[in-house]
């Protein structure tokens, strides 16, 4: 080796190593009294990102019981600032535009898979009436046409998918509720062409997209490696089938009278009178099957496998739809009936949010309420609304999974949080531009689907989905663990949505 590597090899340690002592002395000597407190790290572009990254809620309790329910760490470089509990909740969730920014979060990994001109891509005010746009094809009247069509897929999944073949087998039920959601989510809002065009290329491109979630493109979507080439072409091939279903759809027009959510998109017009372009709808329509599959196949997967350890609940279930449908196929108002299937989806969705974190760029600084804390511009934000789910406070035994626990009053929050486009008792709503939601909705221990202007506007119909393919699932299967002495498998934490670890499998028969 050179005397000049060697050189450069010996300066390049001591920059290391004096940043490392420059991080450390700046931690212990040079705290500042009104800014959060910071977690200790060792170095400083890394930060607290290992153990952010193993597992957020481990670290979030962590620091909680050091902290305090507010603290700063490092995540690649950026200043990220945790504010838990519904203080935490109502300060970021509520924000104002002025003050937090969600487009400069989420937009470098959103916008390369959804594309130009939709959600993270445009200006907040455009966004929301994107989602007003989005909720009208949540309305009753649609998910009535969609439950039966999520019913129909279900079926046709386990009488013709080799997964299912025979009488009984083992299944990795990751794979097969996610082709199944997507499917069922194709068939209803995607509408009827874009369900037939289900090939095997449609499905490479989704997952190509998929992929596009890694949590580099946080930092670097621009990177020209091999997942991001694939991501940008899935792209350009989506998009450009739907932009041809709907030309053929605008020559032909809706003989059938269906109401999917491209028909709602195609006819809708932005508050300032203009239609949405083809392009528009057509990344609009990515957007919606990306985020509403990868949550409906995540929390029917927990599912799946709370249920797999315990068969008798499953039994449970059934006797209930005996009771209540007389073994016939659920119907959306029938499944409102079904007490058991509801709270079995709840306690899912309280101990698996499907996203843990939900974070805002700070645009200028921001007070911590009742306290000097201020939050300087330039921090993330992050709000974390499944912490208060796993706390003790609000659910006796929160690490347990326990539907019956929403059967006592005891052991289920007193508030719940308000279902969009239901009237509150009070006065405290607020419309963001996509319909009125309560204020004090953020307050609750249990928001599954996030609170504030960005609220998910799929809700309804992610728990019409999920009940009616649980519904149809225990009406044909019985099932179980494969191994009878593994416990649930590990969250995933390593994408932008929690999953569970791999393998994920169950032992299923059919009933007769």
């Amino acid at each position: 080796m050179s005397s000049h590597v060697v050189k450069i090899l010996t300066s390049l340690v001591w920059v290391i190593v004096i940043s490392i002592l420059t991080n450390i002395l700046k931690q212990l000597f040079f705290r500042n009294s009104h800014a959060p407190p910071v977690v200790w790290h060792w170095f400083p572009l890394i930060g607290s990102t290992v153990d952010y990254g193993q597992d957020p809620y481990r670290f979030f309790f962590k620091c909680r019981e050091k902290y305090g329910d507010f603290f700063t760490f490092g995540l690649l470089g950026m200043k990220v600032t945790v504010f838990l509990g519904a203080k935490g909740n109502n300060f970021i969730l509520n924000g104002k535009l002025k003050d937090l920014n969600a487009e400069e979060v989420y937009g470098p990994l959103t916008v390369p898979v959804f594309g130009r001109g939709v959600v993270y891509d445009v200006d907040n005010a455009r966004f929301m009436d994107q989602k007003r746009l989005l909720k009208e094809g949540f309305t009753s009247q649609n998910l009535r046409a969609y439950v039966p069509q999520f019913v129909k897929e279900t079926e046709l999944y386990i009488d013709t998918n080799a997964a299912f073949r025979g009488e009984g087998g083992v299944c990795d039920i990751s794979t097969v509720l996610s082709e199944i959601s997507l499917y069922a989510a194709a068939g209803s809002l995607q509408g009827k062409e874009v369900r037939d065009s289900f090939d095997s290329s449609f499905a490479t491109y989704y997952r190509h997209l998929d992929d596009g979630f890694a949590p580099v493109n946080f930092m670097f979507p621009w990177l020209p490696i091999p997942v991001n080439r694939r991501r940008d072409r899935a792209q350009k091939m989506m998009a450009n089938l739907y932009m041809a279903i709907i030309k053929k759809r605008r020559s032909t027009g809706n003989q059938d009278g269906s109401h999917d959510m491209l028909w709602a998109l195609m006819d809708g017009r932005y508050k300032d009178g203009t239609r949405l372009s083809d392009e528009e709808i057509a990344n609009l329509m990515i957007a919606l099957l990306m985020g509403g599959q990868h949550n409906t196949a995540a929390s029917g997967t927990w599912i799946m496998l709370h249920l797999a350890h315990r068969p008798q609940l499953i039994q449970e279930l059934y006797q209930e739809q005996l009771n209540v449908l007389g073994g016939q196929a659920p119907t959306h108002d029938t499944l409102q009936d079904l007490t058991l299937h509801n709270n079995v989806i709840k306690e899912t969705l309280r101990l698996h949010s499907p996203i843990h974190s939900i974070m805002r760029k700070v645009k200028q600084p921001m007070q911590i309420p009742e306290t000097d804390v201020v939050v300087p511009a330039g921090h993330i934000l992050l709000a974390a609304p499944g912490v208060p789910s796993r706390c003790e406070e609000f659910f006796p035994d929160p690490m347990a999974w326990k539907p019956h626990r929403w059967d006592k009053p005891d052991e289920a929050p007193e508030q719940q949080p308000q279902q969009q486009g239901e009237k509150s008792e009070d006065n405290d709503t607020i419309d963001y531009g996509y319909g009125a939601v309560s204020s004090k909705a953020v307050n609750s221990p249990y928001l599954p689907f996030g609170a504030g202007r960005h609220r998910c506007v799929g809700e309804t119909f992610a728990y019409a989905q999920l009940g009616a393919i649980l519904a149809t699932m225990v009406r044909l299967l019985q099932w179980e663990q494969v191994d009878p002495t593994a416990p649930v498998p590990a969250t995933d934490y390593s994408s932008m949505f929690s999953r569970p670890m791999h393998p994920a499998t169950i032992k299923w028969r059919r009933r007769h």
